[in-house]
């Protein structure tokens, strides 16, 4: 098979109308240059260029190939040219899996923008609060809370400082009161998920001074973490959120955080991926909105206090 550089410098040797200039040019010694014209015309099985010790001159077999030569390098760089613009437009398919309440309402509109943004790519998303087998199902990446169980994972962190809060309606501490220890949410309606066959009832705390962990009760849980803030909302209890779930309910009055001093557990948002290889442009660029997004809505946490740092 021919090669590139040999290509090369039979052209450039049939331009300058000099060898030593041709590997001058290219920076290559003239015996390196005099062993790549001896290669290219016995894989041709012609001579190329009549050379004397003051001139080179085309052969008609050379003047023959050189037409096609020329045609051949312009096709490589043409080819080059088109894969660097490719790989500095988005485009293709990103495959995404995303928790059920942070995909519905804080992903879905982003996504919508960076669709725009990016108007070759296209987007396929699973919302679910299971995590997704990314070595299995036709997912690319999975947004997900909490640290990665599976060490062999790729884990880039999205919101690292993301924290849960307990909140409810205002409608819910108007008639059942609000409570002001830890120890008095035994007597509140706590809003529990449930991811397979385990009920997240089991919630932790600082409370300035020590961590505190207690089981809490109620009357309902679901799988789906967005049906547990739609119970909030309606007043039915007190829940246990992710303060990027439910942020803005806060800030516009929805709901309302209890006990504001406490320092709640921690609830990092991770990208994960089966591979390194998966971390393409589209997904790092996604990634790095994402994270400027949710860094947005962390600030506002309103957990602040002196013990938090």
């Amino acid at each position: 098979m021919l090669r590139f550089d040999d290509l090369q410098l039979f052209v450039r040797a049939a331009d300058l109308g000099s060898l030593s200039a041709a590997a001058r040019v290219m920076d290559l010694s003239a015996a390196v240059a005099s062993a790549a014209l001896k290669r290219i015309e016995q894989q041709l099985g012609a001579r190329l260029l009549a050379r004397s010790t003051r001139s080179l001159r085309l052969t008609a077999e050379g003047e023959g190939f050189l037409e096609y030569a020329r045609a051949a390098l312009s096709n490589l760089d043409e080819g080059r040219r088109l894969l660097a613009s490719g790989q500095d437009q988005v485009s293709g398919i990103l495959q995404l899996s995303a928790p059920s309440d942070f995909g519905r309402n804080l992903l879905l509109p982003w996504l919508d923008e960076f669709q725009r943004e990016h108007p070759r790519l296209t987007v396929r998303l699973l919302l679910g609060d299971r995590i997704a087998d990314l070595f299995r199902q036709p997912v690319d990446i999975a947004l997900r809370y909490g640290e990665p169980e599976d060490s062999s994972l790729v884990a880039l962190p999205v919101a690292p400082e993301n924290r849960r809060v307990l909140c409810a309606a205002p409608s819910y501490l108007a008639r059942c009161g609000a409570p002001r220890h830890l120890e008095q949410l035994a007597q509140h309606n706590c809003l529990l998920y449930m991811l397979g066959s385990r009920v997240h009832d089991h919630w932790s705390f600082h409370d300035g001074k020590r961590e505190v962990s207690l089981t809490v009760s109620g009357d309902r849980f679901s799988d789906d973490a967005d049906v547990v803030r739609l119970w909030a909302l309606a007043g039915a209890g007190i829940a246990y959120k992710s303060w990027l779930d439910v942020s803005a309910d806060v800030l516009a009055g929805r709901l309302q955080v209890v006990m504001p001093e406490l320092r709640c557990e921690r609830a990092p948002l991770n990208l994960l991926c089966a591979h390194r290889a998966q971390l393409s442009k589209p997904v790092k660029l996604l990634r790095d909105m994402l994270a400027s997004r949710c860094a947005g809505i962390t600030a506002q946490y309103p957990g602040k206090s002196p013990f938090d740092q």
